[in-house]
């Protein structure tokens, strides 16, 4: 189990330590699930309009450029086919969607093996909550600066935290992701991951799991008491 030091984003003392799921942050990191999850996750960025005009959309060419003997010349119907000069595409690109199904578990995996990657390289950091009272830059540059992070930062914050938000914007090496968004690209792309005690993702026992969702049954009568209850409708009946 990985214990990670819980700091002040102000000051940069320490606050208390917290012990990381093991389950999130300490697996092993599947390196083919990844790279197949990120190779959707791209895919699916793409926007898939790029179009070209087939001979059938070209405007023009409905005449025979020429008669089809006697001229010495290739024989042409039209003057829109692809060998010539502004005629349609040939198995060309048309509108289309690049999204490849990923299961879940194969999302989540990839998440998991994101995240014990970076902590493993001891790249998580975690804060107590984030003092920031209103918007600004100055706020955010000098946090950074006291958690000692430099390159890519990821942030992850909650989207009520409008300040959190607003403060590192305008920093071109940051990224702020709500934990709902969380994946495996932006934490790959990322050189450092900066969690506050309340984004810190963790996983709930299987066993607590199943004693939440048991539902209580009715304790069931004894043979007297069913017994008593049958002759008591048999005499009202009567």
């Amino acid at each position: 189990m990985t214990t990670v030091i819980v700091r002040n984003p102000l000051s940069g003392q320490q606050t208390g330590s917290v012990d990381l799921d093991p389950e999130i942050f300490d697996i092993e990191p599947n390196v083919a699930v990844m790279h197949q999850v990120v190779t959707a996750q791209l895919a699916a960025r793409r926007r898939g309009t790029q179009s070209t005009l087939t001979r059938a959309e070209v405007k023009g060419g409905s005449a025979k450029p020429w008669r089809q003997k006697g001229t010495g010349r290739a024989r042409h119907g039209s003057t829109r086919n692809p060998q010539w000069r502004g005629g349609g595409v040939a198995l060309g690109p048309k509108p289309r969607s690049y999204r490849q199904r990923t299961p879940k578990k194969m999302v989540r995996l990839a998440l998991c093996s994101a995240l014990s990657d970076r902590a493993r390289e001891d790249k998580v950091v975690v804060v107590d909550q984030w003092h920031f009272t209103t918007p600004r830059t100055k706020d955010a540059v000098a946090a950074l600066e006291t958690l000692q992070v430099q390159g890519r930062v990821l942030v992850v914050a909650d989207v009520s935290q409008r300040e959190v938000w607003k403060s590192f914007s305008n920093l071109s090496e940051v990224h702020t992701i709500s934990p709902k968004e969380l994946n495996a690209y932006d934490i790959l792309v990322a050189d450092s991951v900066i969690f506050s005690l309340d984004t810190l993702p963790t996983s709930v026992p299987t066993q607590q799991l199943n004693d939440e969702q048991q539902v209580p049954t009715e304790p069931q009568p004894t043979e007297a008491e069913a017994e008593e209850s049958s002759n008591s409708t048999k005499e009202d009946v009567a």
